[in-house]
């Protein structure tokens, strides 16, 4: 009888265990309370955080991290931060969603808002951070704050609206750049055309195509040289993104609802197949960097963001190419292309600061001390310095110290055209709907241009048959029709992870071994009687 209990404790353990698992795996996290900003910060305690962060490899970026945490930790010296750095994004946003499951998160992430609407698919995983932007004594320019905190209205409206995740502030924004049109000004100009303050796509067109003449050797006559792709696109997606704001056509809502596959969106694939047989137009997907083959001459139009300026002209001071390769132009900077002149649109894009939440609220209220620091002027100016992103703070923006810097002759010429072409068209800006499933529907519009420039490439058959498949095939590979109609980030949480399916498996296994030994049991004593 003993043997008898202790054989139906075990599996009754096991059940618990494996339903605990299954739990956690099918939830992706350990359940918390909802945080509370706490009445008053314990200064006497000491706290650990964790903060995960990029750094572009500029080990310029990784001193101004390590400065930023010195300089905090002075002013609160029972705050210790530990920093981890990664060189994609991705990467972070991979190592967040392993974390979760084990609630291993790091404090502070810098990340996108596309990723921390993925991060929300369970509950109170990432802070709220409306309460805390508005705590008298430790929110944006709280009382008890010990350094200069921008306000909440200082914060640039149109970089904040991004962070806006069902209603409410889920992260700050920590840079922001746009994407910038590089051109070789000399090879324009040796084509015989003037580059306007606005391009136009048909402008772009039209001199890339001339770019393609060639001399009687088969060399390029523009460059004398056996390689010239004249427009190159760094990122697919923005691209597509792009063009449909533009000419105001569906791509997706705050409600999840998807319309990237509308008739607009086969009209501008079409233009960029013929492109492509033209031999006028790549993505970085395809060929390569752009500003490798621009600053080789190689290239004429080169969209990248503006963050990635000092990677772009004959002077970059950072470039992968080797510099018996680098052919001296004259590059300059412009918005870029636009199908209407009167009214520019362009994407804003950079990283945000999220907060997770812990079981100790006053370690969460640690870690947004730590949070706000990253906005203060001392921060976003050092790190606006590094590349062509601009400080997210009207404060900073406005400071002396960054007006000296875009003034400052020493600074490299294309960076400091960069972000004055951002600042001056903050305006026109846009942002894009975050929900639970839009990183997918990102990836979704990139894979359409990459499809169709690679199938392109192959000499298939483009024509109404090739997009219907086409659609069909990256609607299933990003489980599209999954997301379709999602009313918040809660909604679709996706298939069944494999973890999850083995452990209901498992589930099963030892419930019907539970049920097999009763039975036993029972035959035993009826048996017996």
């Amino acid at each position: 009888m003993i043997r008898s209990r202790k054989a139906l404790s075990l599996m009754l353990s096991a059940s618990v265990l494996v339903s605990s698992l299954f739990l956690s795996a099918c939830h992706g996290q350990v359940q918390r309370a909802q945080f509370e900003v706490p009445d008053a910060f314990d200064s006497m305690r000491q706290y650990e955080i964790t903060f995960w962060a990029k750094n572009d490899t500029n080990i310029n970026q990784t001193n101004i991290y390590n400065q930023a945490i010195e300089n905090f930790e002075a002013l609160y010296p029972n705050i210790h931060v530990n920093i981890r750095l990664y060189t994609d994004y991705n990467k972070i946003y991979n190592d967040v969603i392993t974390n979760i499951a084990t609630d291993t998160t790091p404090n502070v992430c810098i990340t996108y808002p596309d990723h921390i609407a993925t991060y929300l698919t369970g509950e109170n995983t990432v802070v709220p951070l409306d309460s805390l932007f508005e705590d008298p004594n430790y929110g944006l320019g709280g009382s008890l704050v010990r350094f200069d905190s921008p306000s909440l209205d200082e914060i640039v409206p149109e970089f904040l609206q991004e962070c806006v995740i069902n209603n409410n502030h889920y992260c700050i924004p920590y840079m922001r750049s746009t994407e910038a049109l590089y051109i070789n000004k000399t090879y324009v100009e040796a084509l015989g055309y003037e580059i306007p303050d606005i391009v136009t796509w048909d402008f772009i067109w039209e001199v890339s195509e001339a770019a393609m003449a060639r001399n009687n050797d088969g060399t390029y006559a523009i460059n004398g040289q056996s390689i010239m792709i004249p427009f190159i696109y760094k990122s697919s997606d923005n691209m597509m993104i792009t063009m449909l704001r533009q000419l105001d056509a569906g791509y997706t809502d705050s409600m999840g609802n998807i319309s990237l596959f509308n008739n607009t969106t086969t009209s501008l694939l079409r233009t960029i197949a013929d492109e492509v047989a033209l031999g006028t137009f790549s993505t970085f997907t395809v060929s390569g960097y752009p500003g490798n083959f621009l600053n080789a001459g190689q290239c004429i139009f080169a969209v990248d963001s503006t963050a990635g300026a000092t990677w772009m002209g004959s002077d970059a001071p950072l470039m992968d190419i080797h510099e018996s390769e680098v052919v001296d132009f004259e590059t300059v900077v412009r918005p870029v292309p636009q199908f209407d002149t009167n009214n520019p649109q362009m994407i804003s894009q950079g990283p945000s600061i999220c907060i997770f939440n812990k079981e100790d609220p006053q370690e969460v209220l640690a870690s947004w001390m730590f949070a706000q620091y990253l906005i203060s002027n001392e921060v976003q100016i050092a790190y606006a310095g590094t590349e062509g992103y601009v400080p997210v703070t009207t404060c900073a923006q406005q400071s002396q110290e960054y007006q000296d810097y875009l003034n400052d002759p020493s600074q490299y010429d294309v960076k400091i055209a960069a972000t004055n072409m951002l600042l001056d068209n903050i305006d026109n800006t846009f942002v894009t709907a975050v929900f639970n499933g839009s990183t997918s529907v990102r990836n979704a519009a990139a894979q359409l241009i990459d499809s169709t420039v690679k199938s392109v490439r192959r000499r298939e058959t483009i024509d109404s048959d090739y997009f219907d498949d086409l659609y069909a095939e990256v609607t299933a590979l990003y489980r599209l029709d999954q997301l379709s109609g999602a009313k918040d980030s809660k909604t679709d949480l996706g298939p069944l992870p494999s973890e999850s399916k083995f452990l209901l498996i498992l589930l099963g296994v030892v419930w019907i071994g539970i049920g097999a030994y009763f039975a036993a049991d029972l035959v035993k004593k009826r048996k017996k009687a």
